[in-house]
């Protein structure tokens, strides 16, 4: 079914990465919240078979978009049918990649990569999204960035500053747009049962036992989070006063980021 059979009065999620995993799971949970989609991922078979099935069980209307987002002209593409589309509600940056290998085992054009479709890609949709999102006085984004956005020791070092650009750049956007209609959100998912690890040679089973979360429970928290207006979603943290406590000291200590000499600390004696 097109966009063009039916009309949803939620407007239309776009969500990348739709094909598997997490991404698919987005596109089959804000269906059934009454949204339109534009599913995007580079296999046309798998994203055709899924907006089939979505289409069938909630009768909503799902446009599919077979692109490459790491290829330059596949992605401003996509961004130009996403800016000439003002019925566009709710954006999901999903689509990524990752590797848990150290980072000198790691081919650094894949790492370039990585930074393009995790970082670049995700950006310019953003911008290919956002003005008319304000324009119009209301809108959403959401941003799959990682738990190695707050602990990047725990996997690929240009994994964890990847997904901790998508962290920063998702809290100047609630910065910049949040008084302008647009909620934003960054979702930290922890390890997560999906095709991510296997990807990279590592069975799930050889995950420490008790850490790995059903893809499904996570999205659902997440959309939870994002219903109960949580700006970073960390679905896996039990005591949500842990991020209450981190995310006010790095708040209160910003006061003291910048001055106009060095400390004591560091012996120097200040200019004349």
């Amino acid at each position: 079914m097109t966009r063009n059979d039916t009309h949803s009065d939620k407007g239309t999620a776009v969500v990348t990465g739709a094909s598997s995993g997490i991404g698919a799971i987005y596109a089959d949970r804000l269906a059934r919240r009454g949204h339109d989609l534009i599913l995007i991922a580079r296999s046309r078979d798998r994203l055709t078979a899924q907006a089939q099935r979505i289409s069938n069980e909630t009768g909503r209307a799902v446009e599919v978009l077979a692109a490459d987002l790491a290829d330059p002209a596949a992605l401003a593409g996509v961004e130009a049918t996403l800016r000439r589309d003002a019925s566009v509600t709710l954006l999901v940056n999903n689509a990524g990649f990752g590797t848990f290998a150290p980072l000198l085992d790691s081919d650094v054009d894949t790492m370039e990569a990585m930074i393009r479709l995790n970082v670049i890609a995700l950006t310019r949709l953003t911008y290919a999204v956002a003005p008319g999102m304000v324009a119009r006085g209301t809108g959403a984004i959401i941003n799959i960035a990682s738990i190695v956005s707050l602990a990047p020791e725990l996997l690929n070092g240009v994994y964890g500053g990847s997904k901790a650009f998508v962290h920063a750049f998702t809290t100047s956007l609630q910065h910049e747009l949040g008084g302008k209609g647009i909620r934003v959100q960054a979702v930290l998912p922890g390890a997560t049962a999906t095709e991510f690890w296997p990807r990279g040679g590592l069975n799930l089973e050889q995950l420490p036992p008790g850490i790995t979360m059903r893809a499904e429970d996570m999205v659902d928290a997440a959309l939870a989070g994002f219903d109960q207006g949580e700006v970073v979603t960390i679905p896996a943290l039990a005591d949500i006063t842990e991020w209450q406590r981190f995310e006010a000291a790095r708040t209160a200590m910003a006061a003291h980021l910048s001055a106009t000499a060095p400390p004591p600390r560091y012996g120097l004696h200040p200019a004349a």
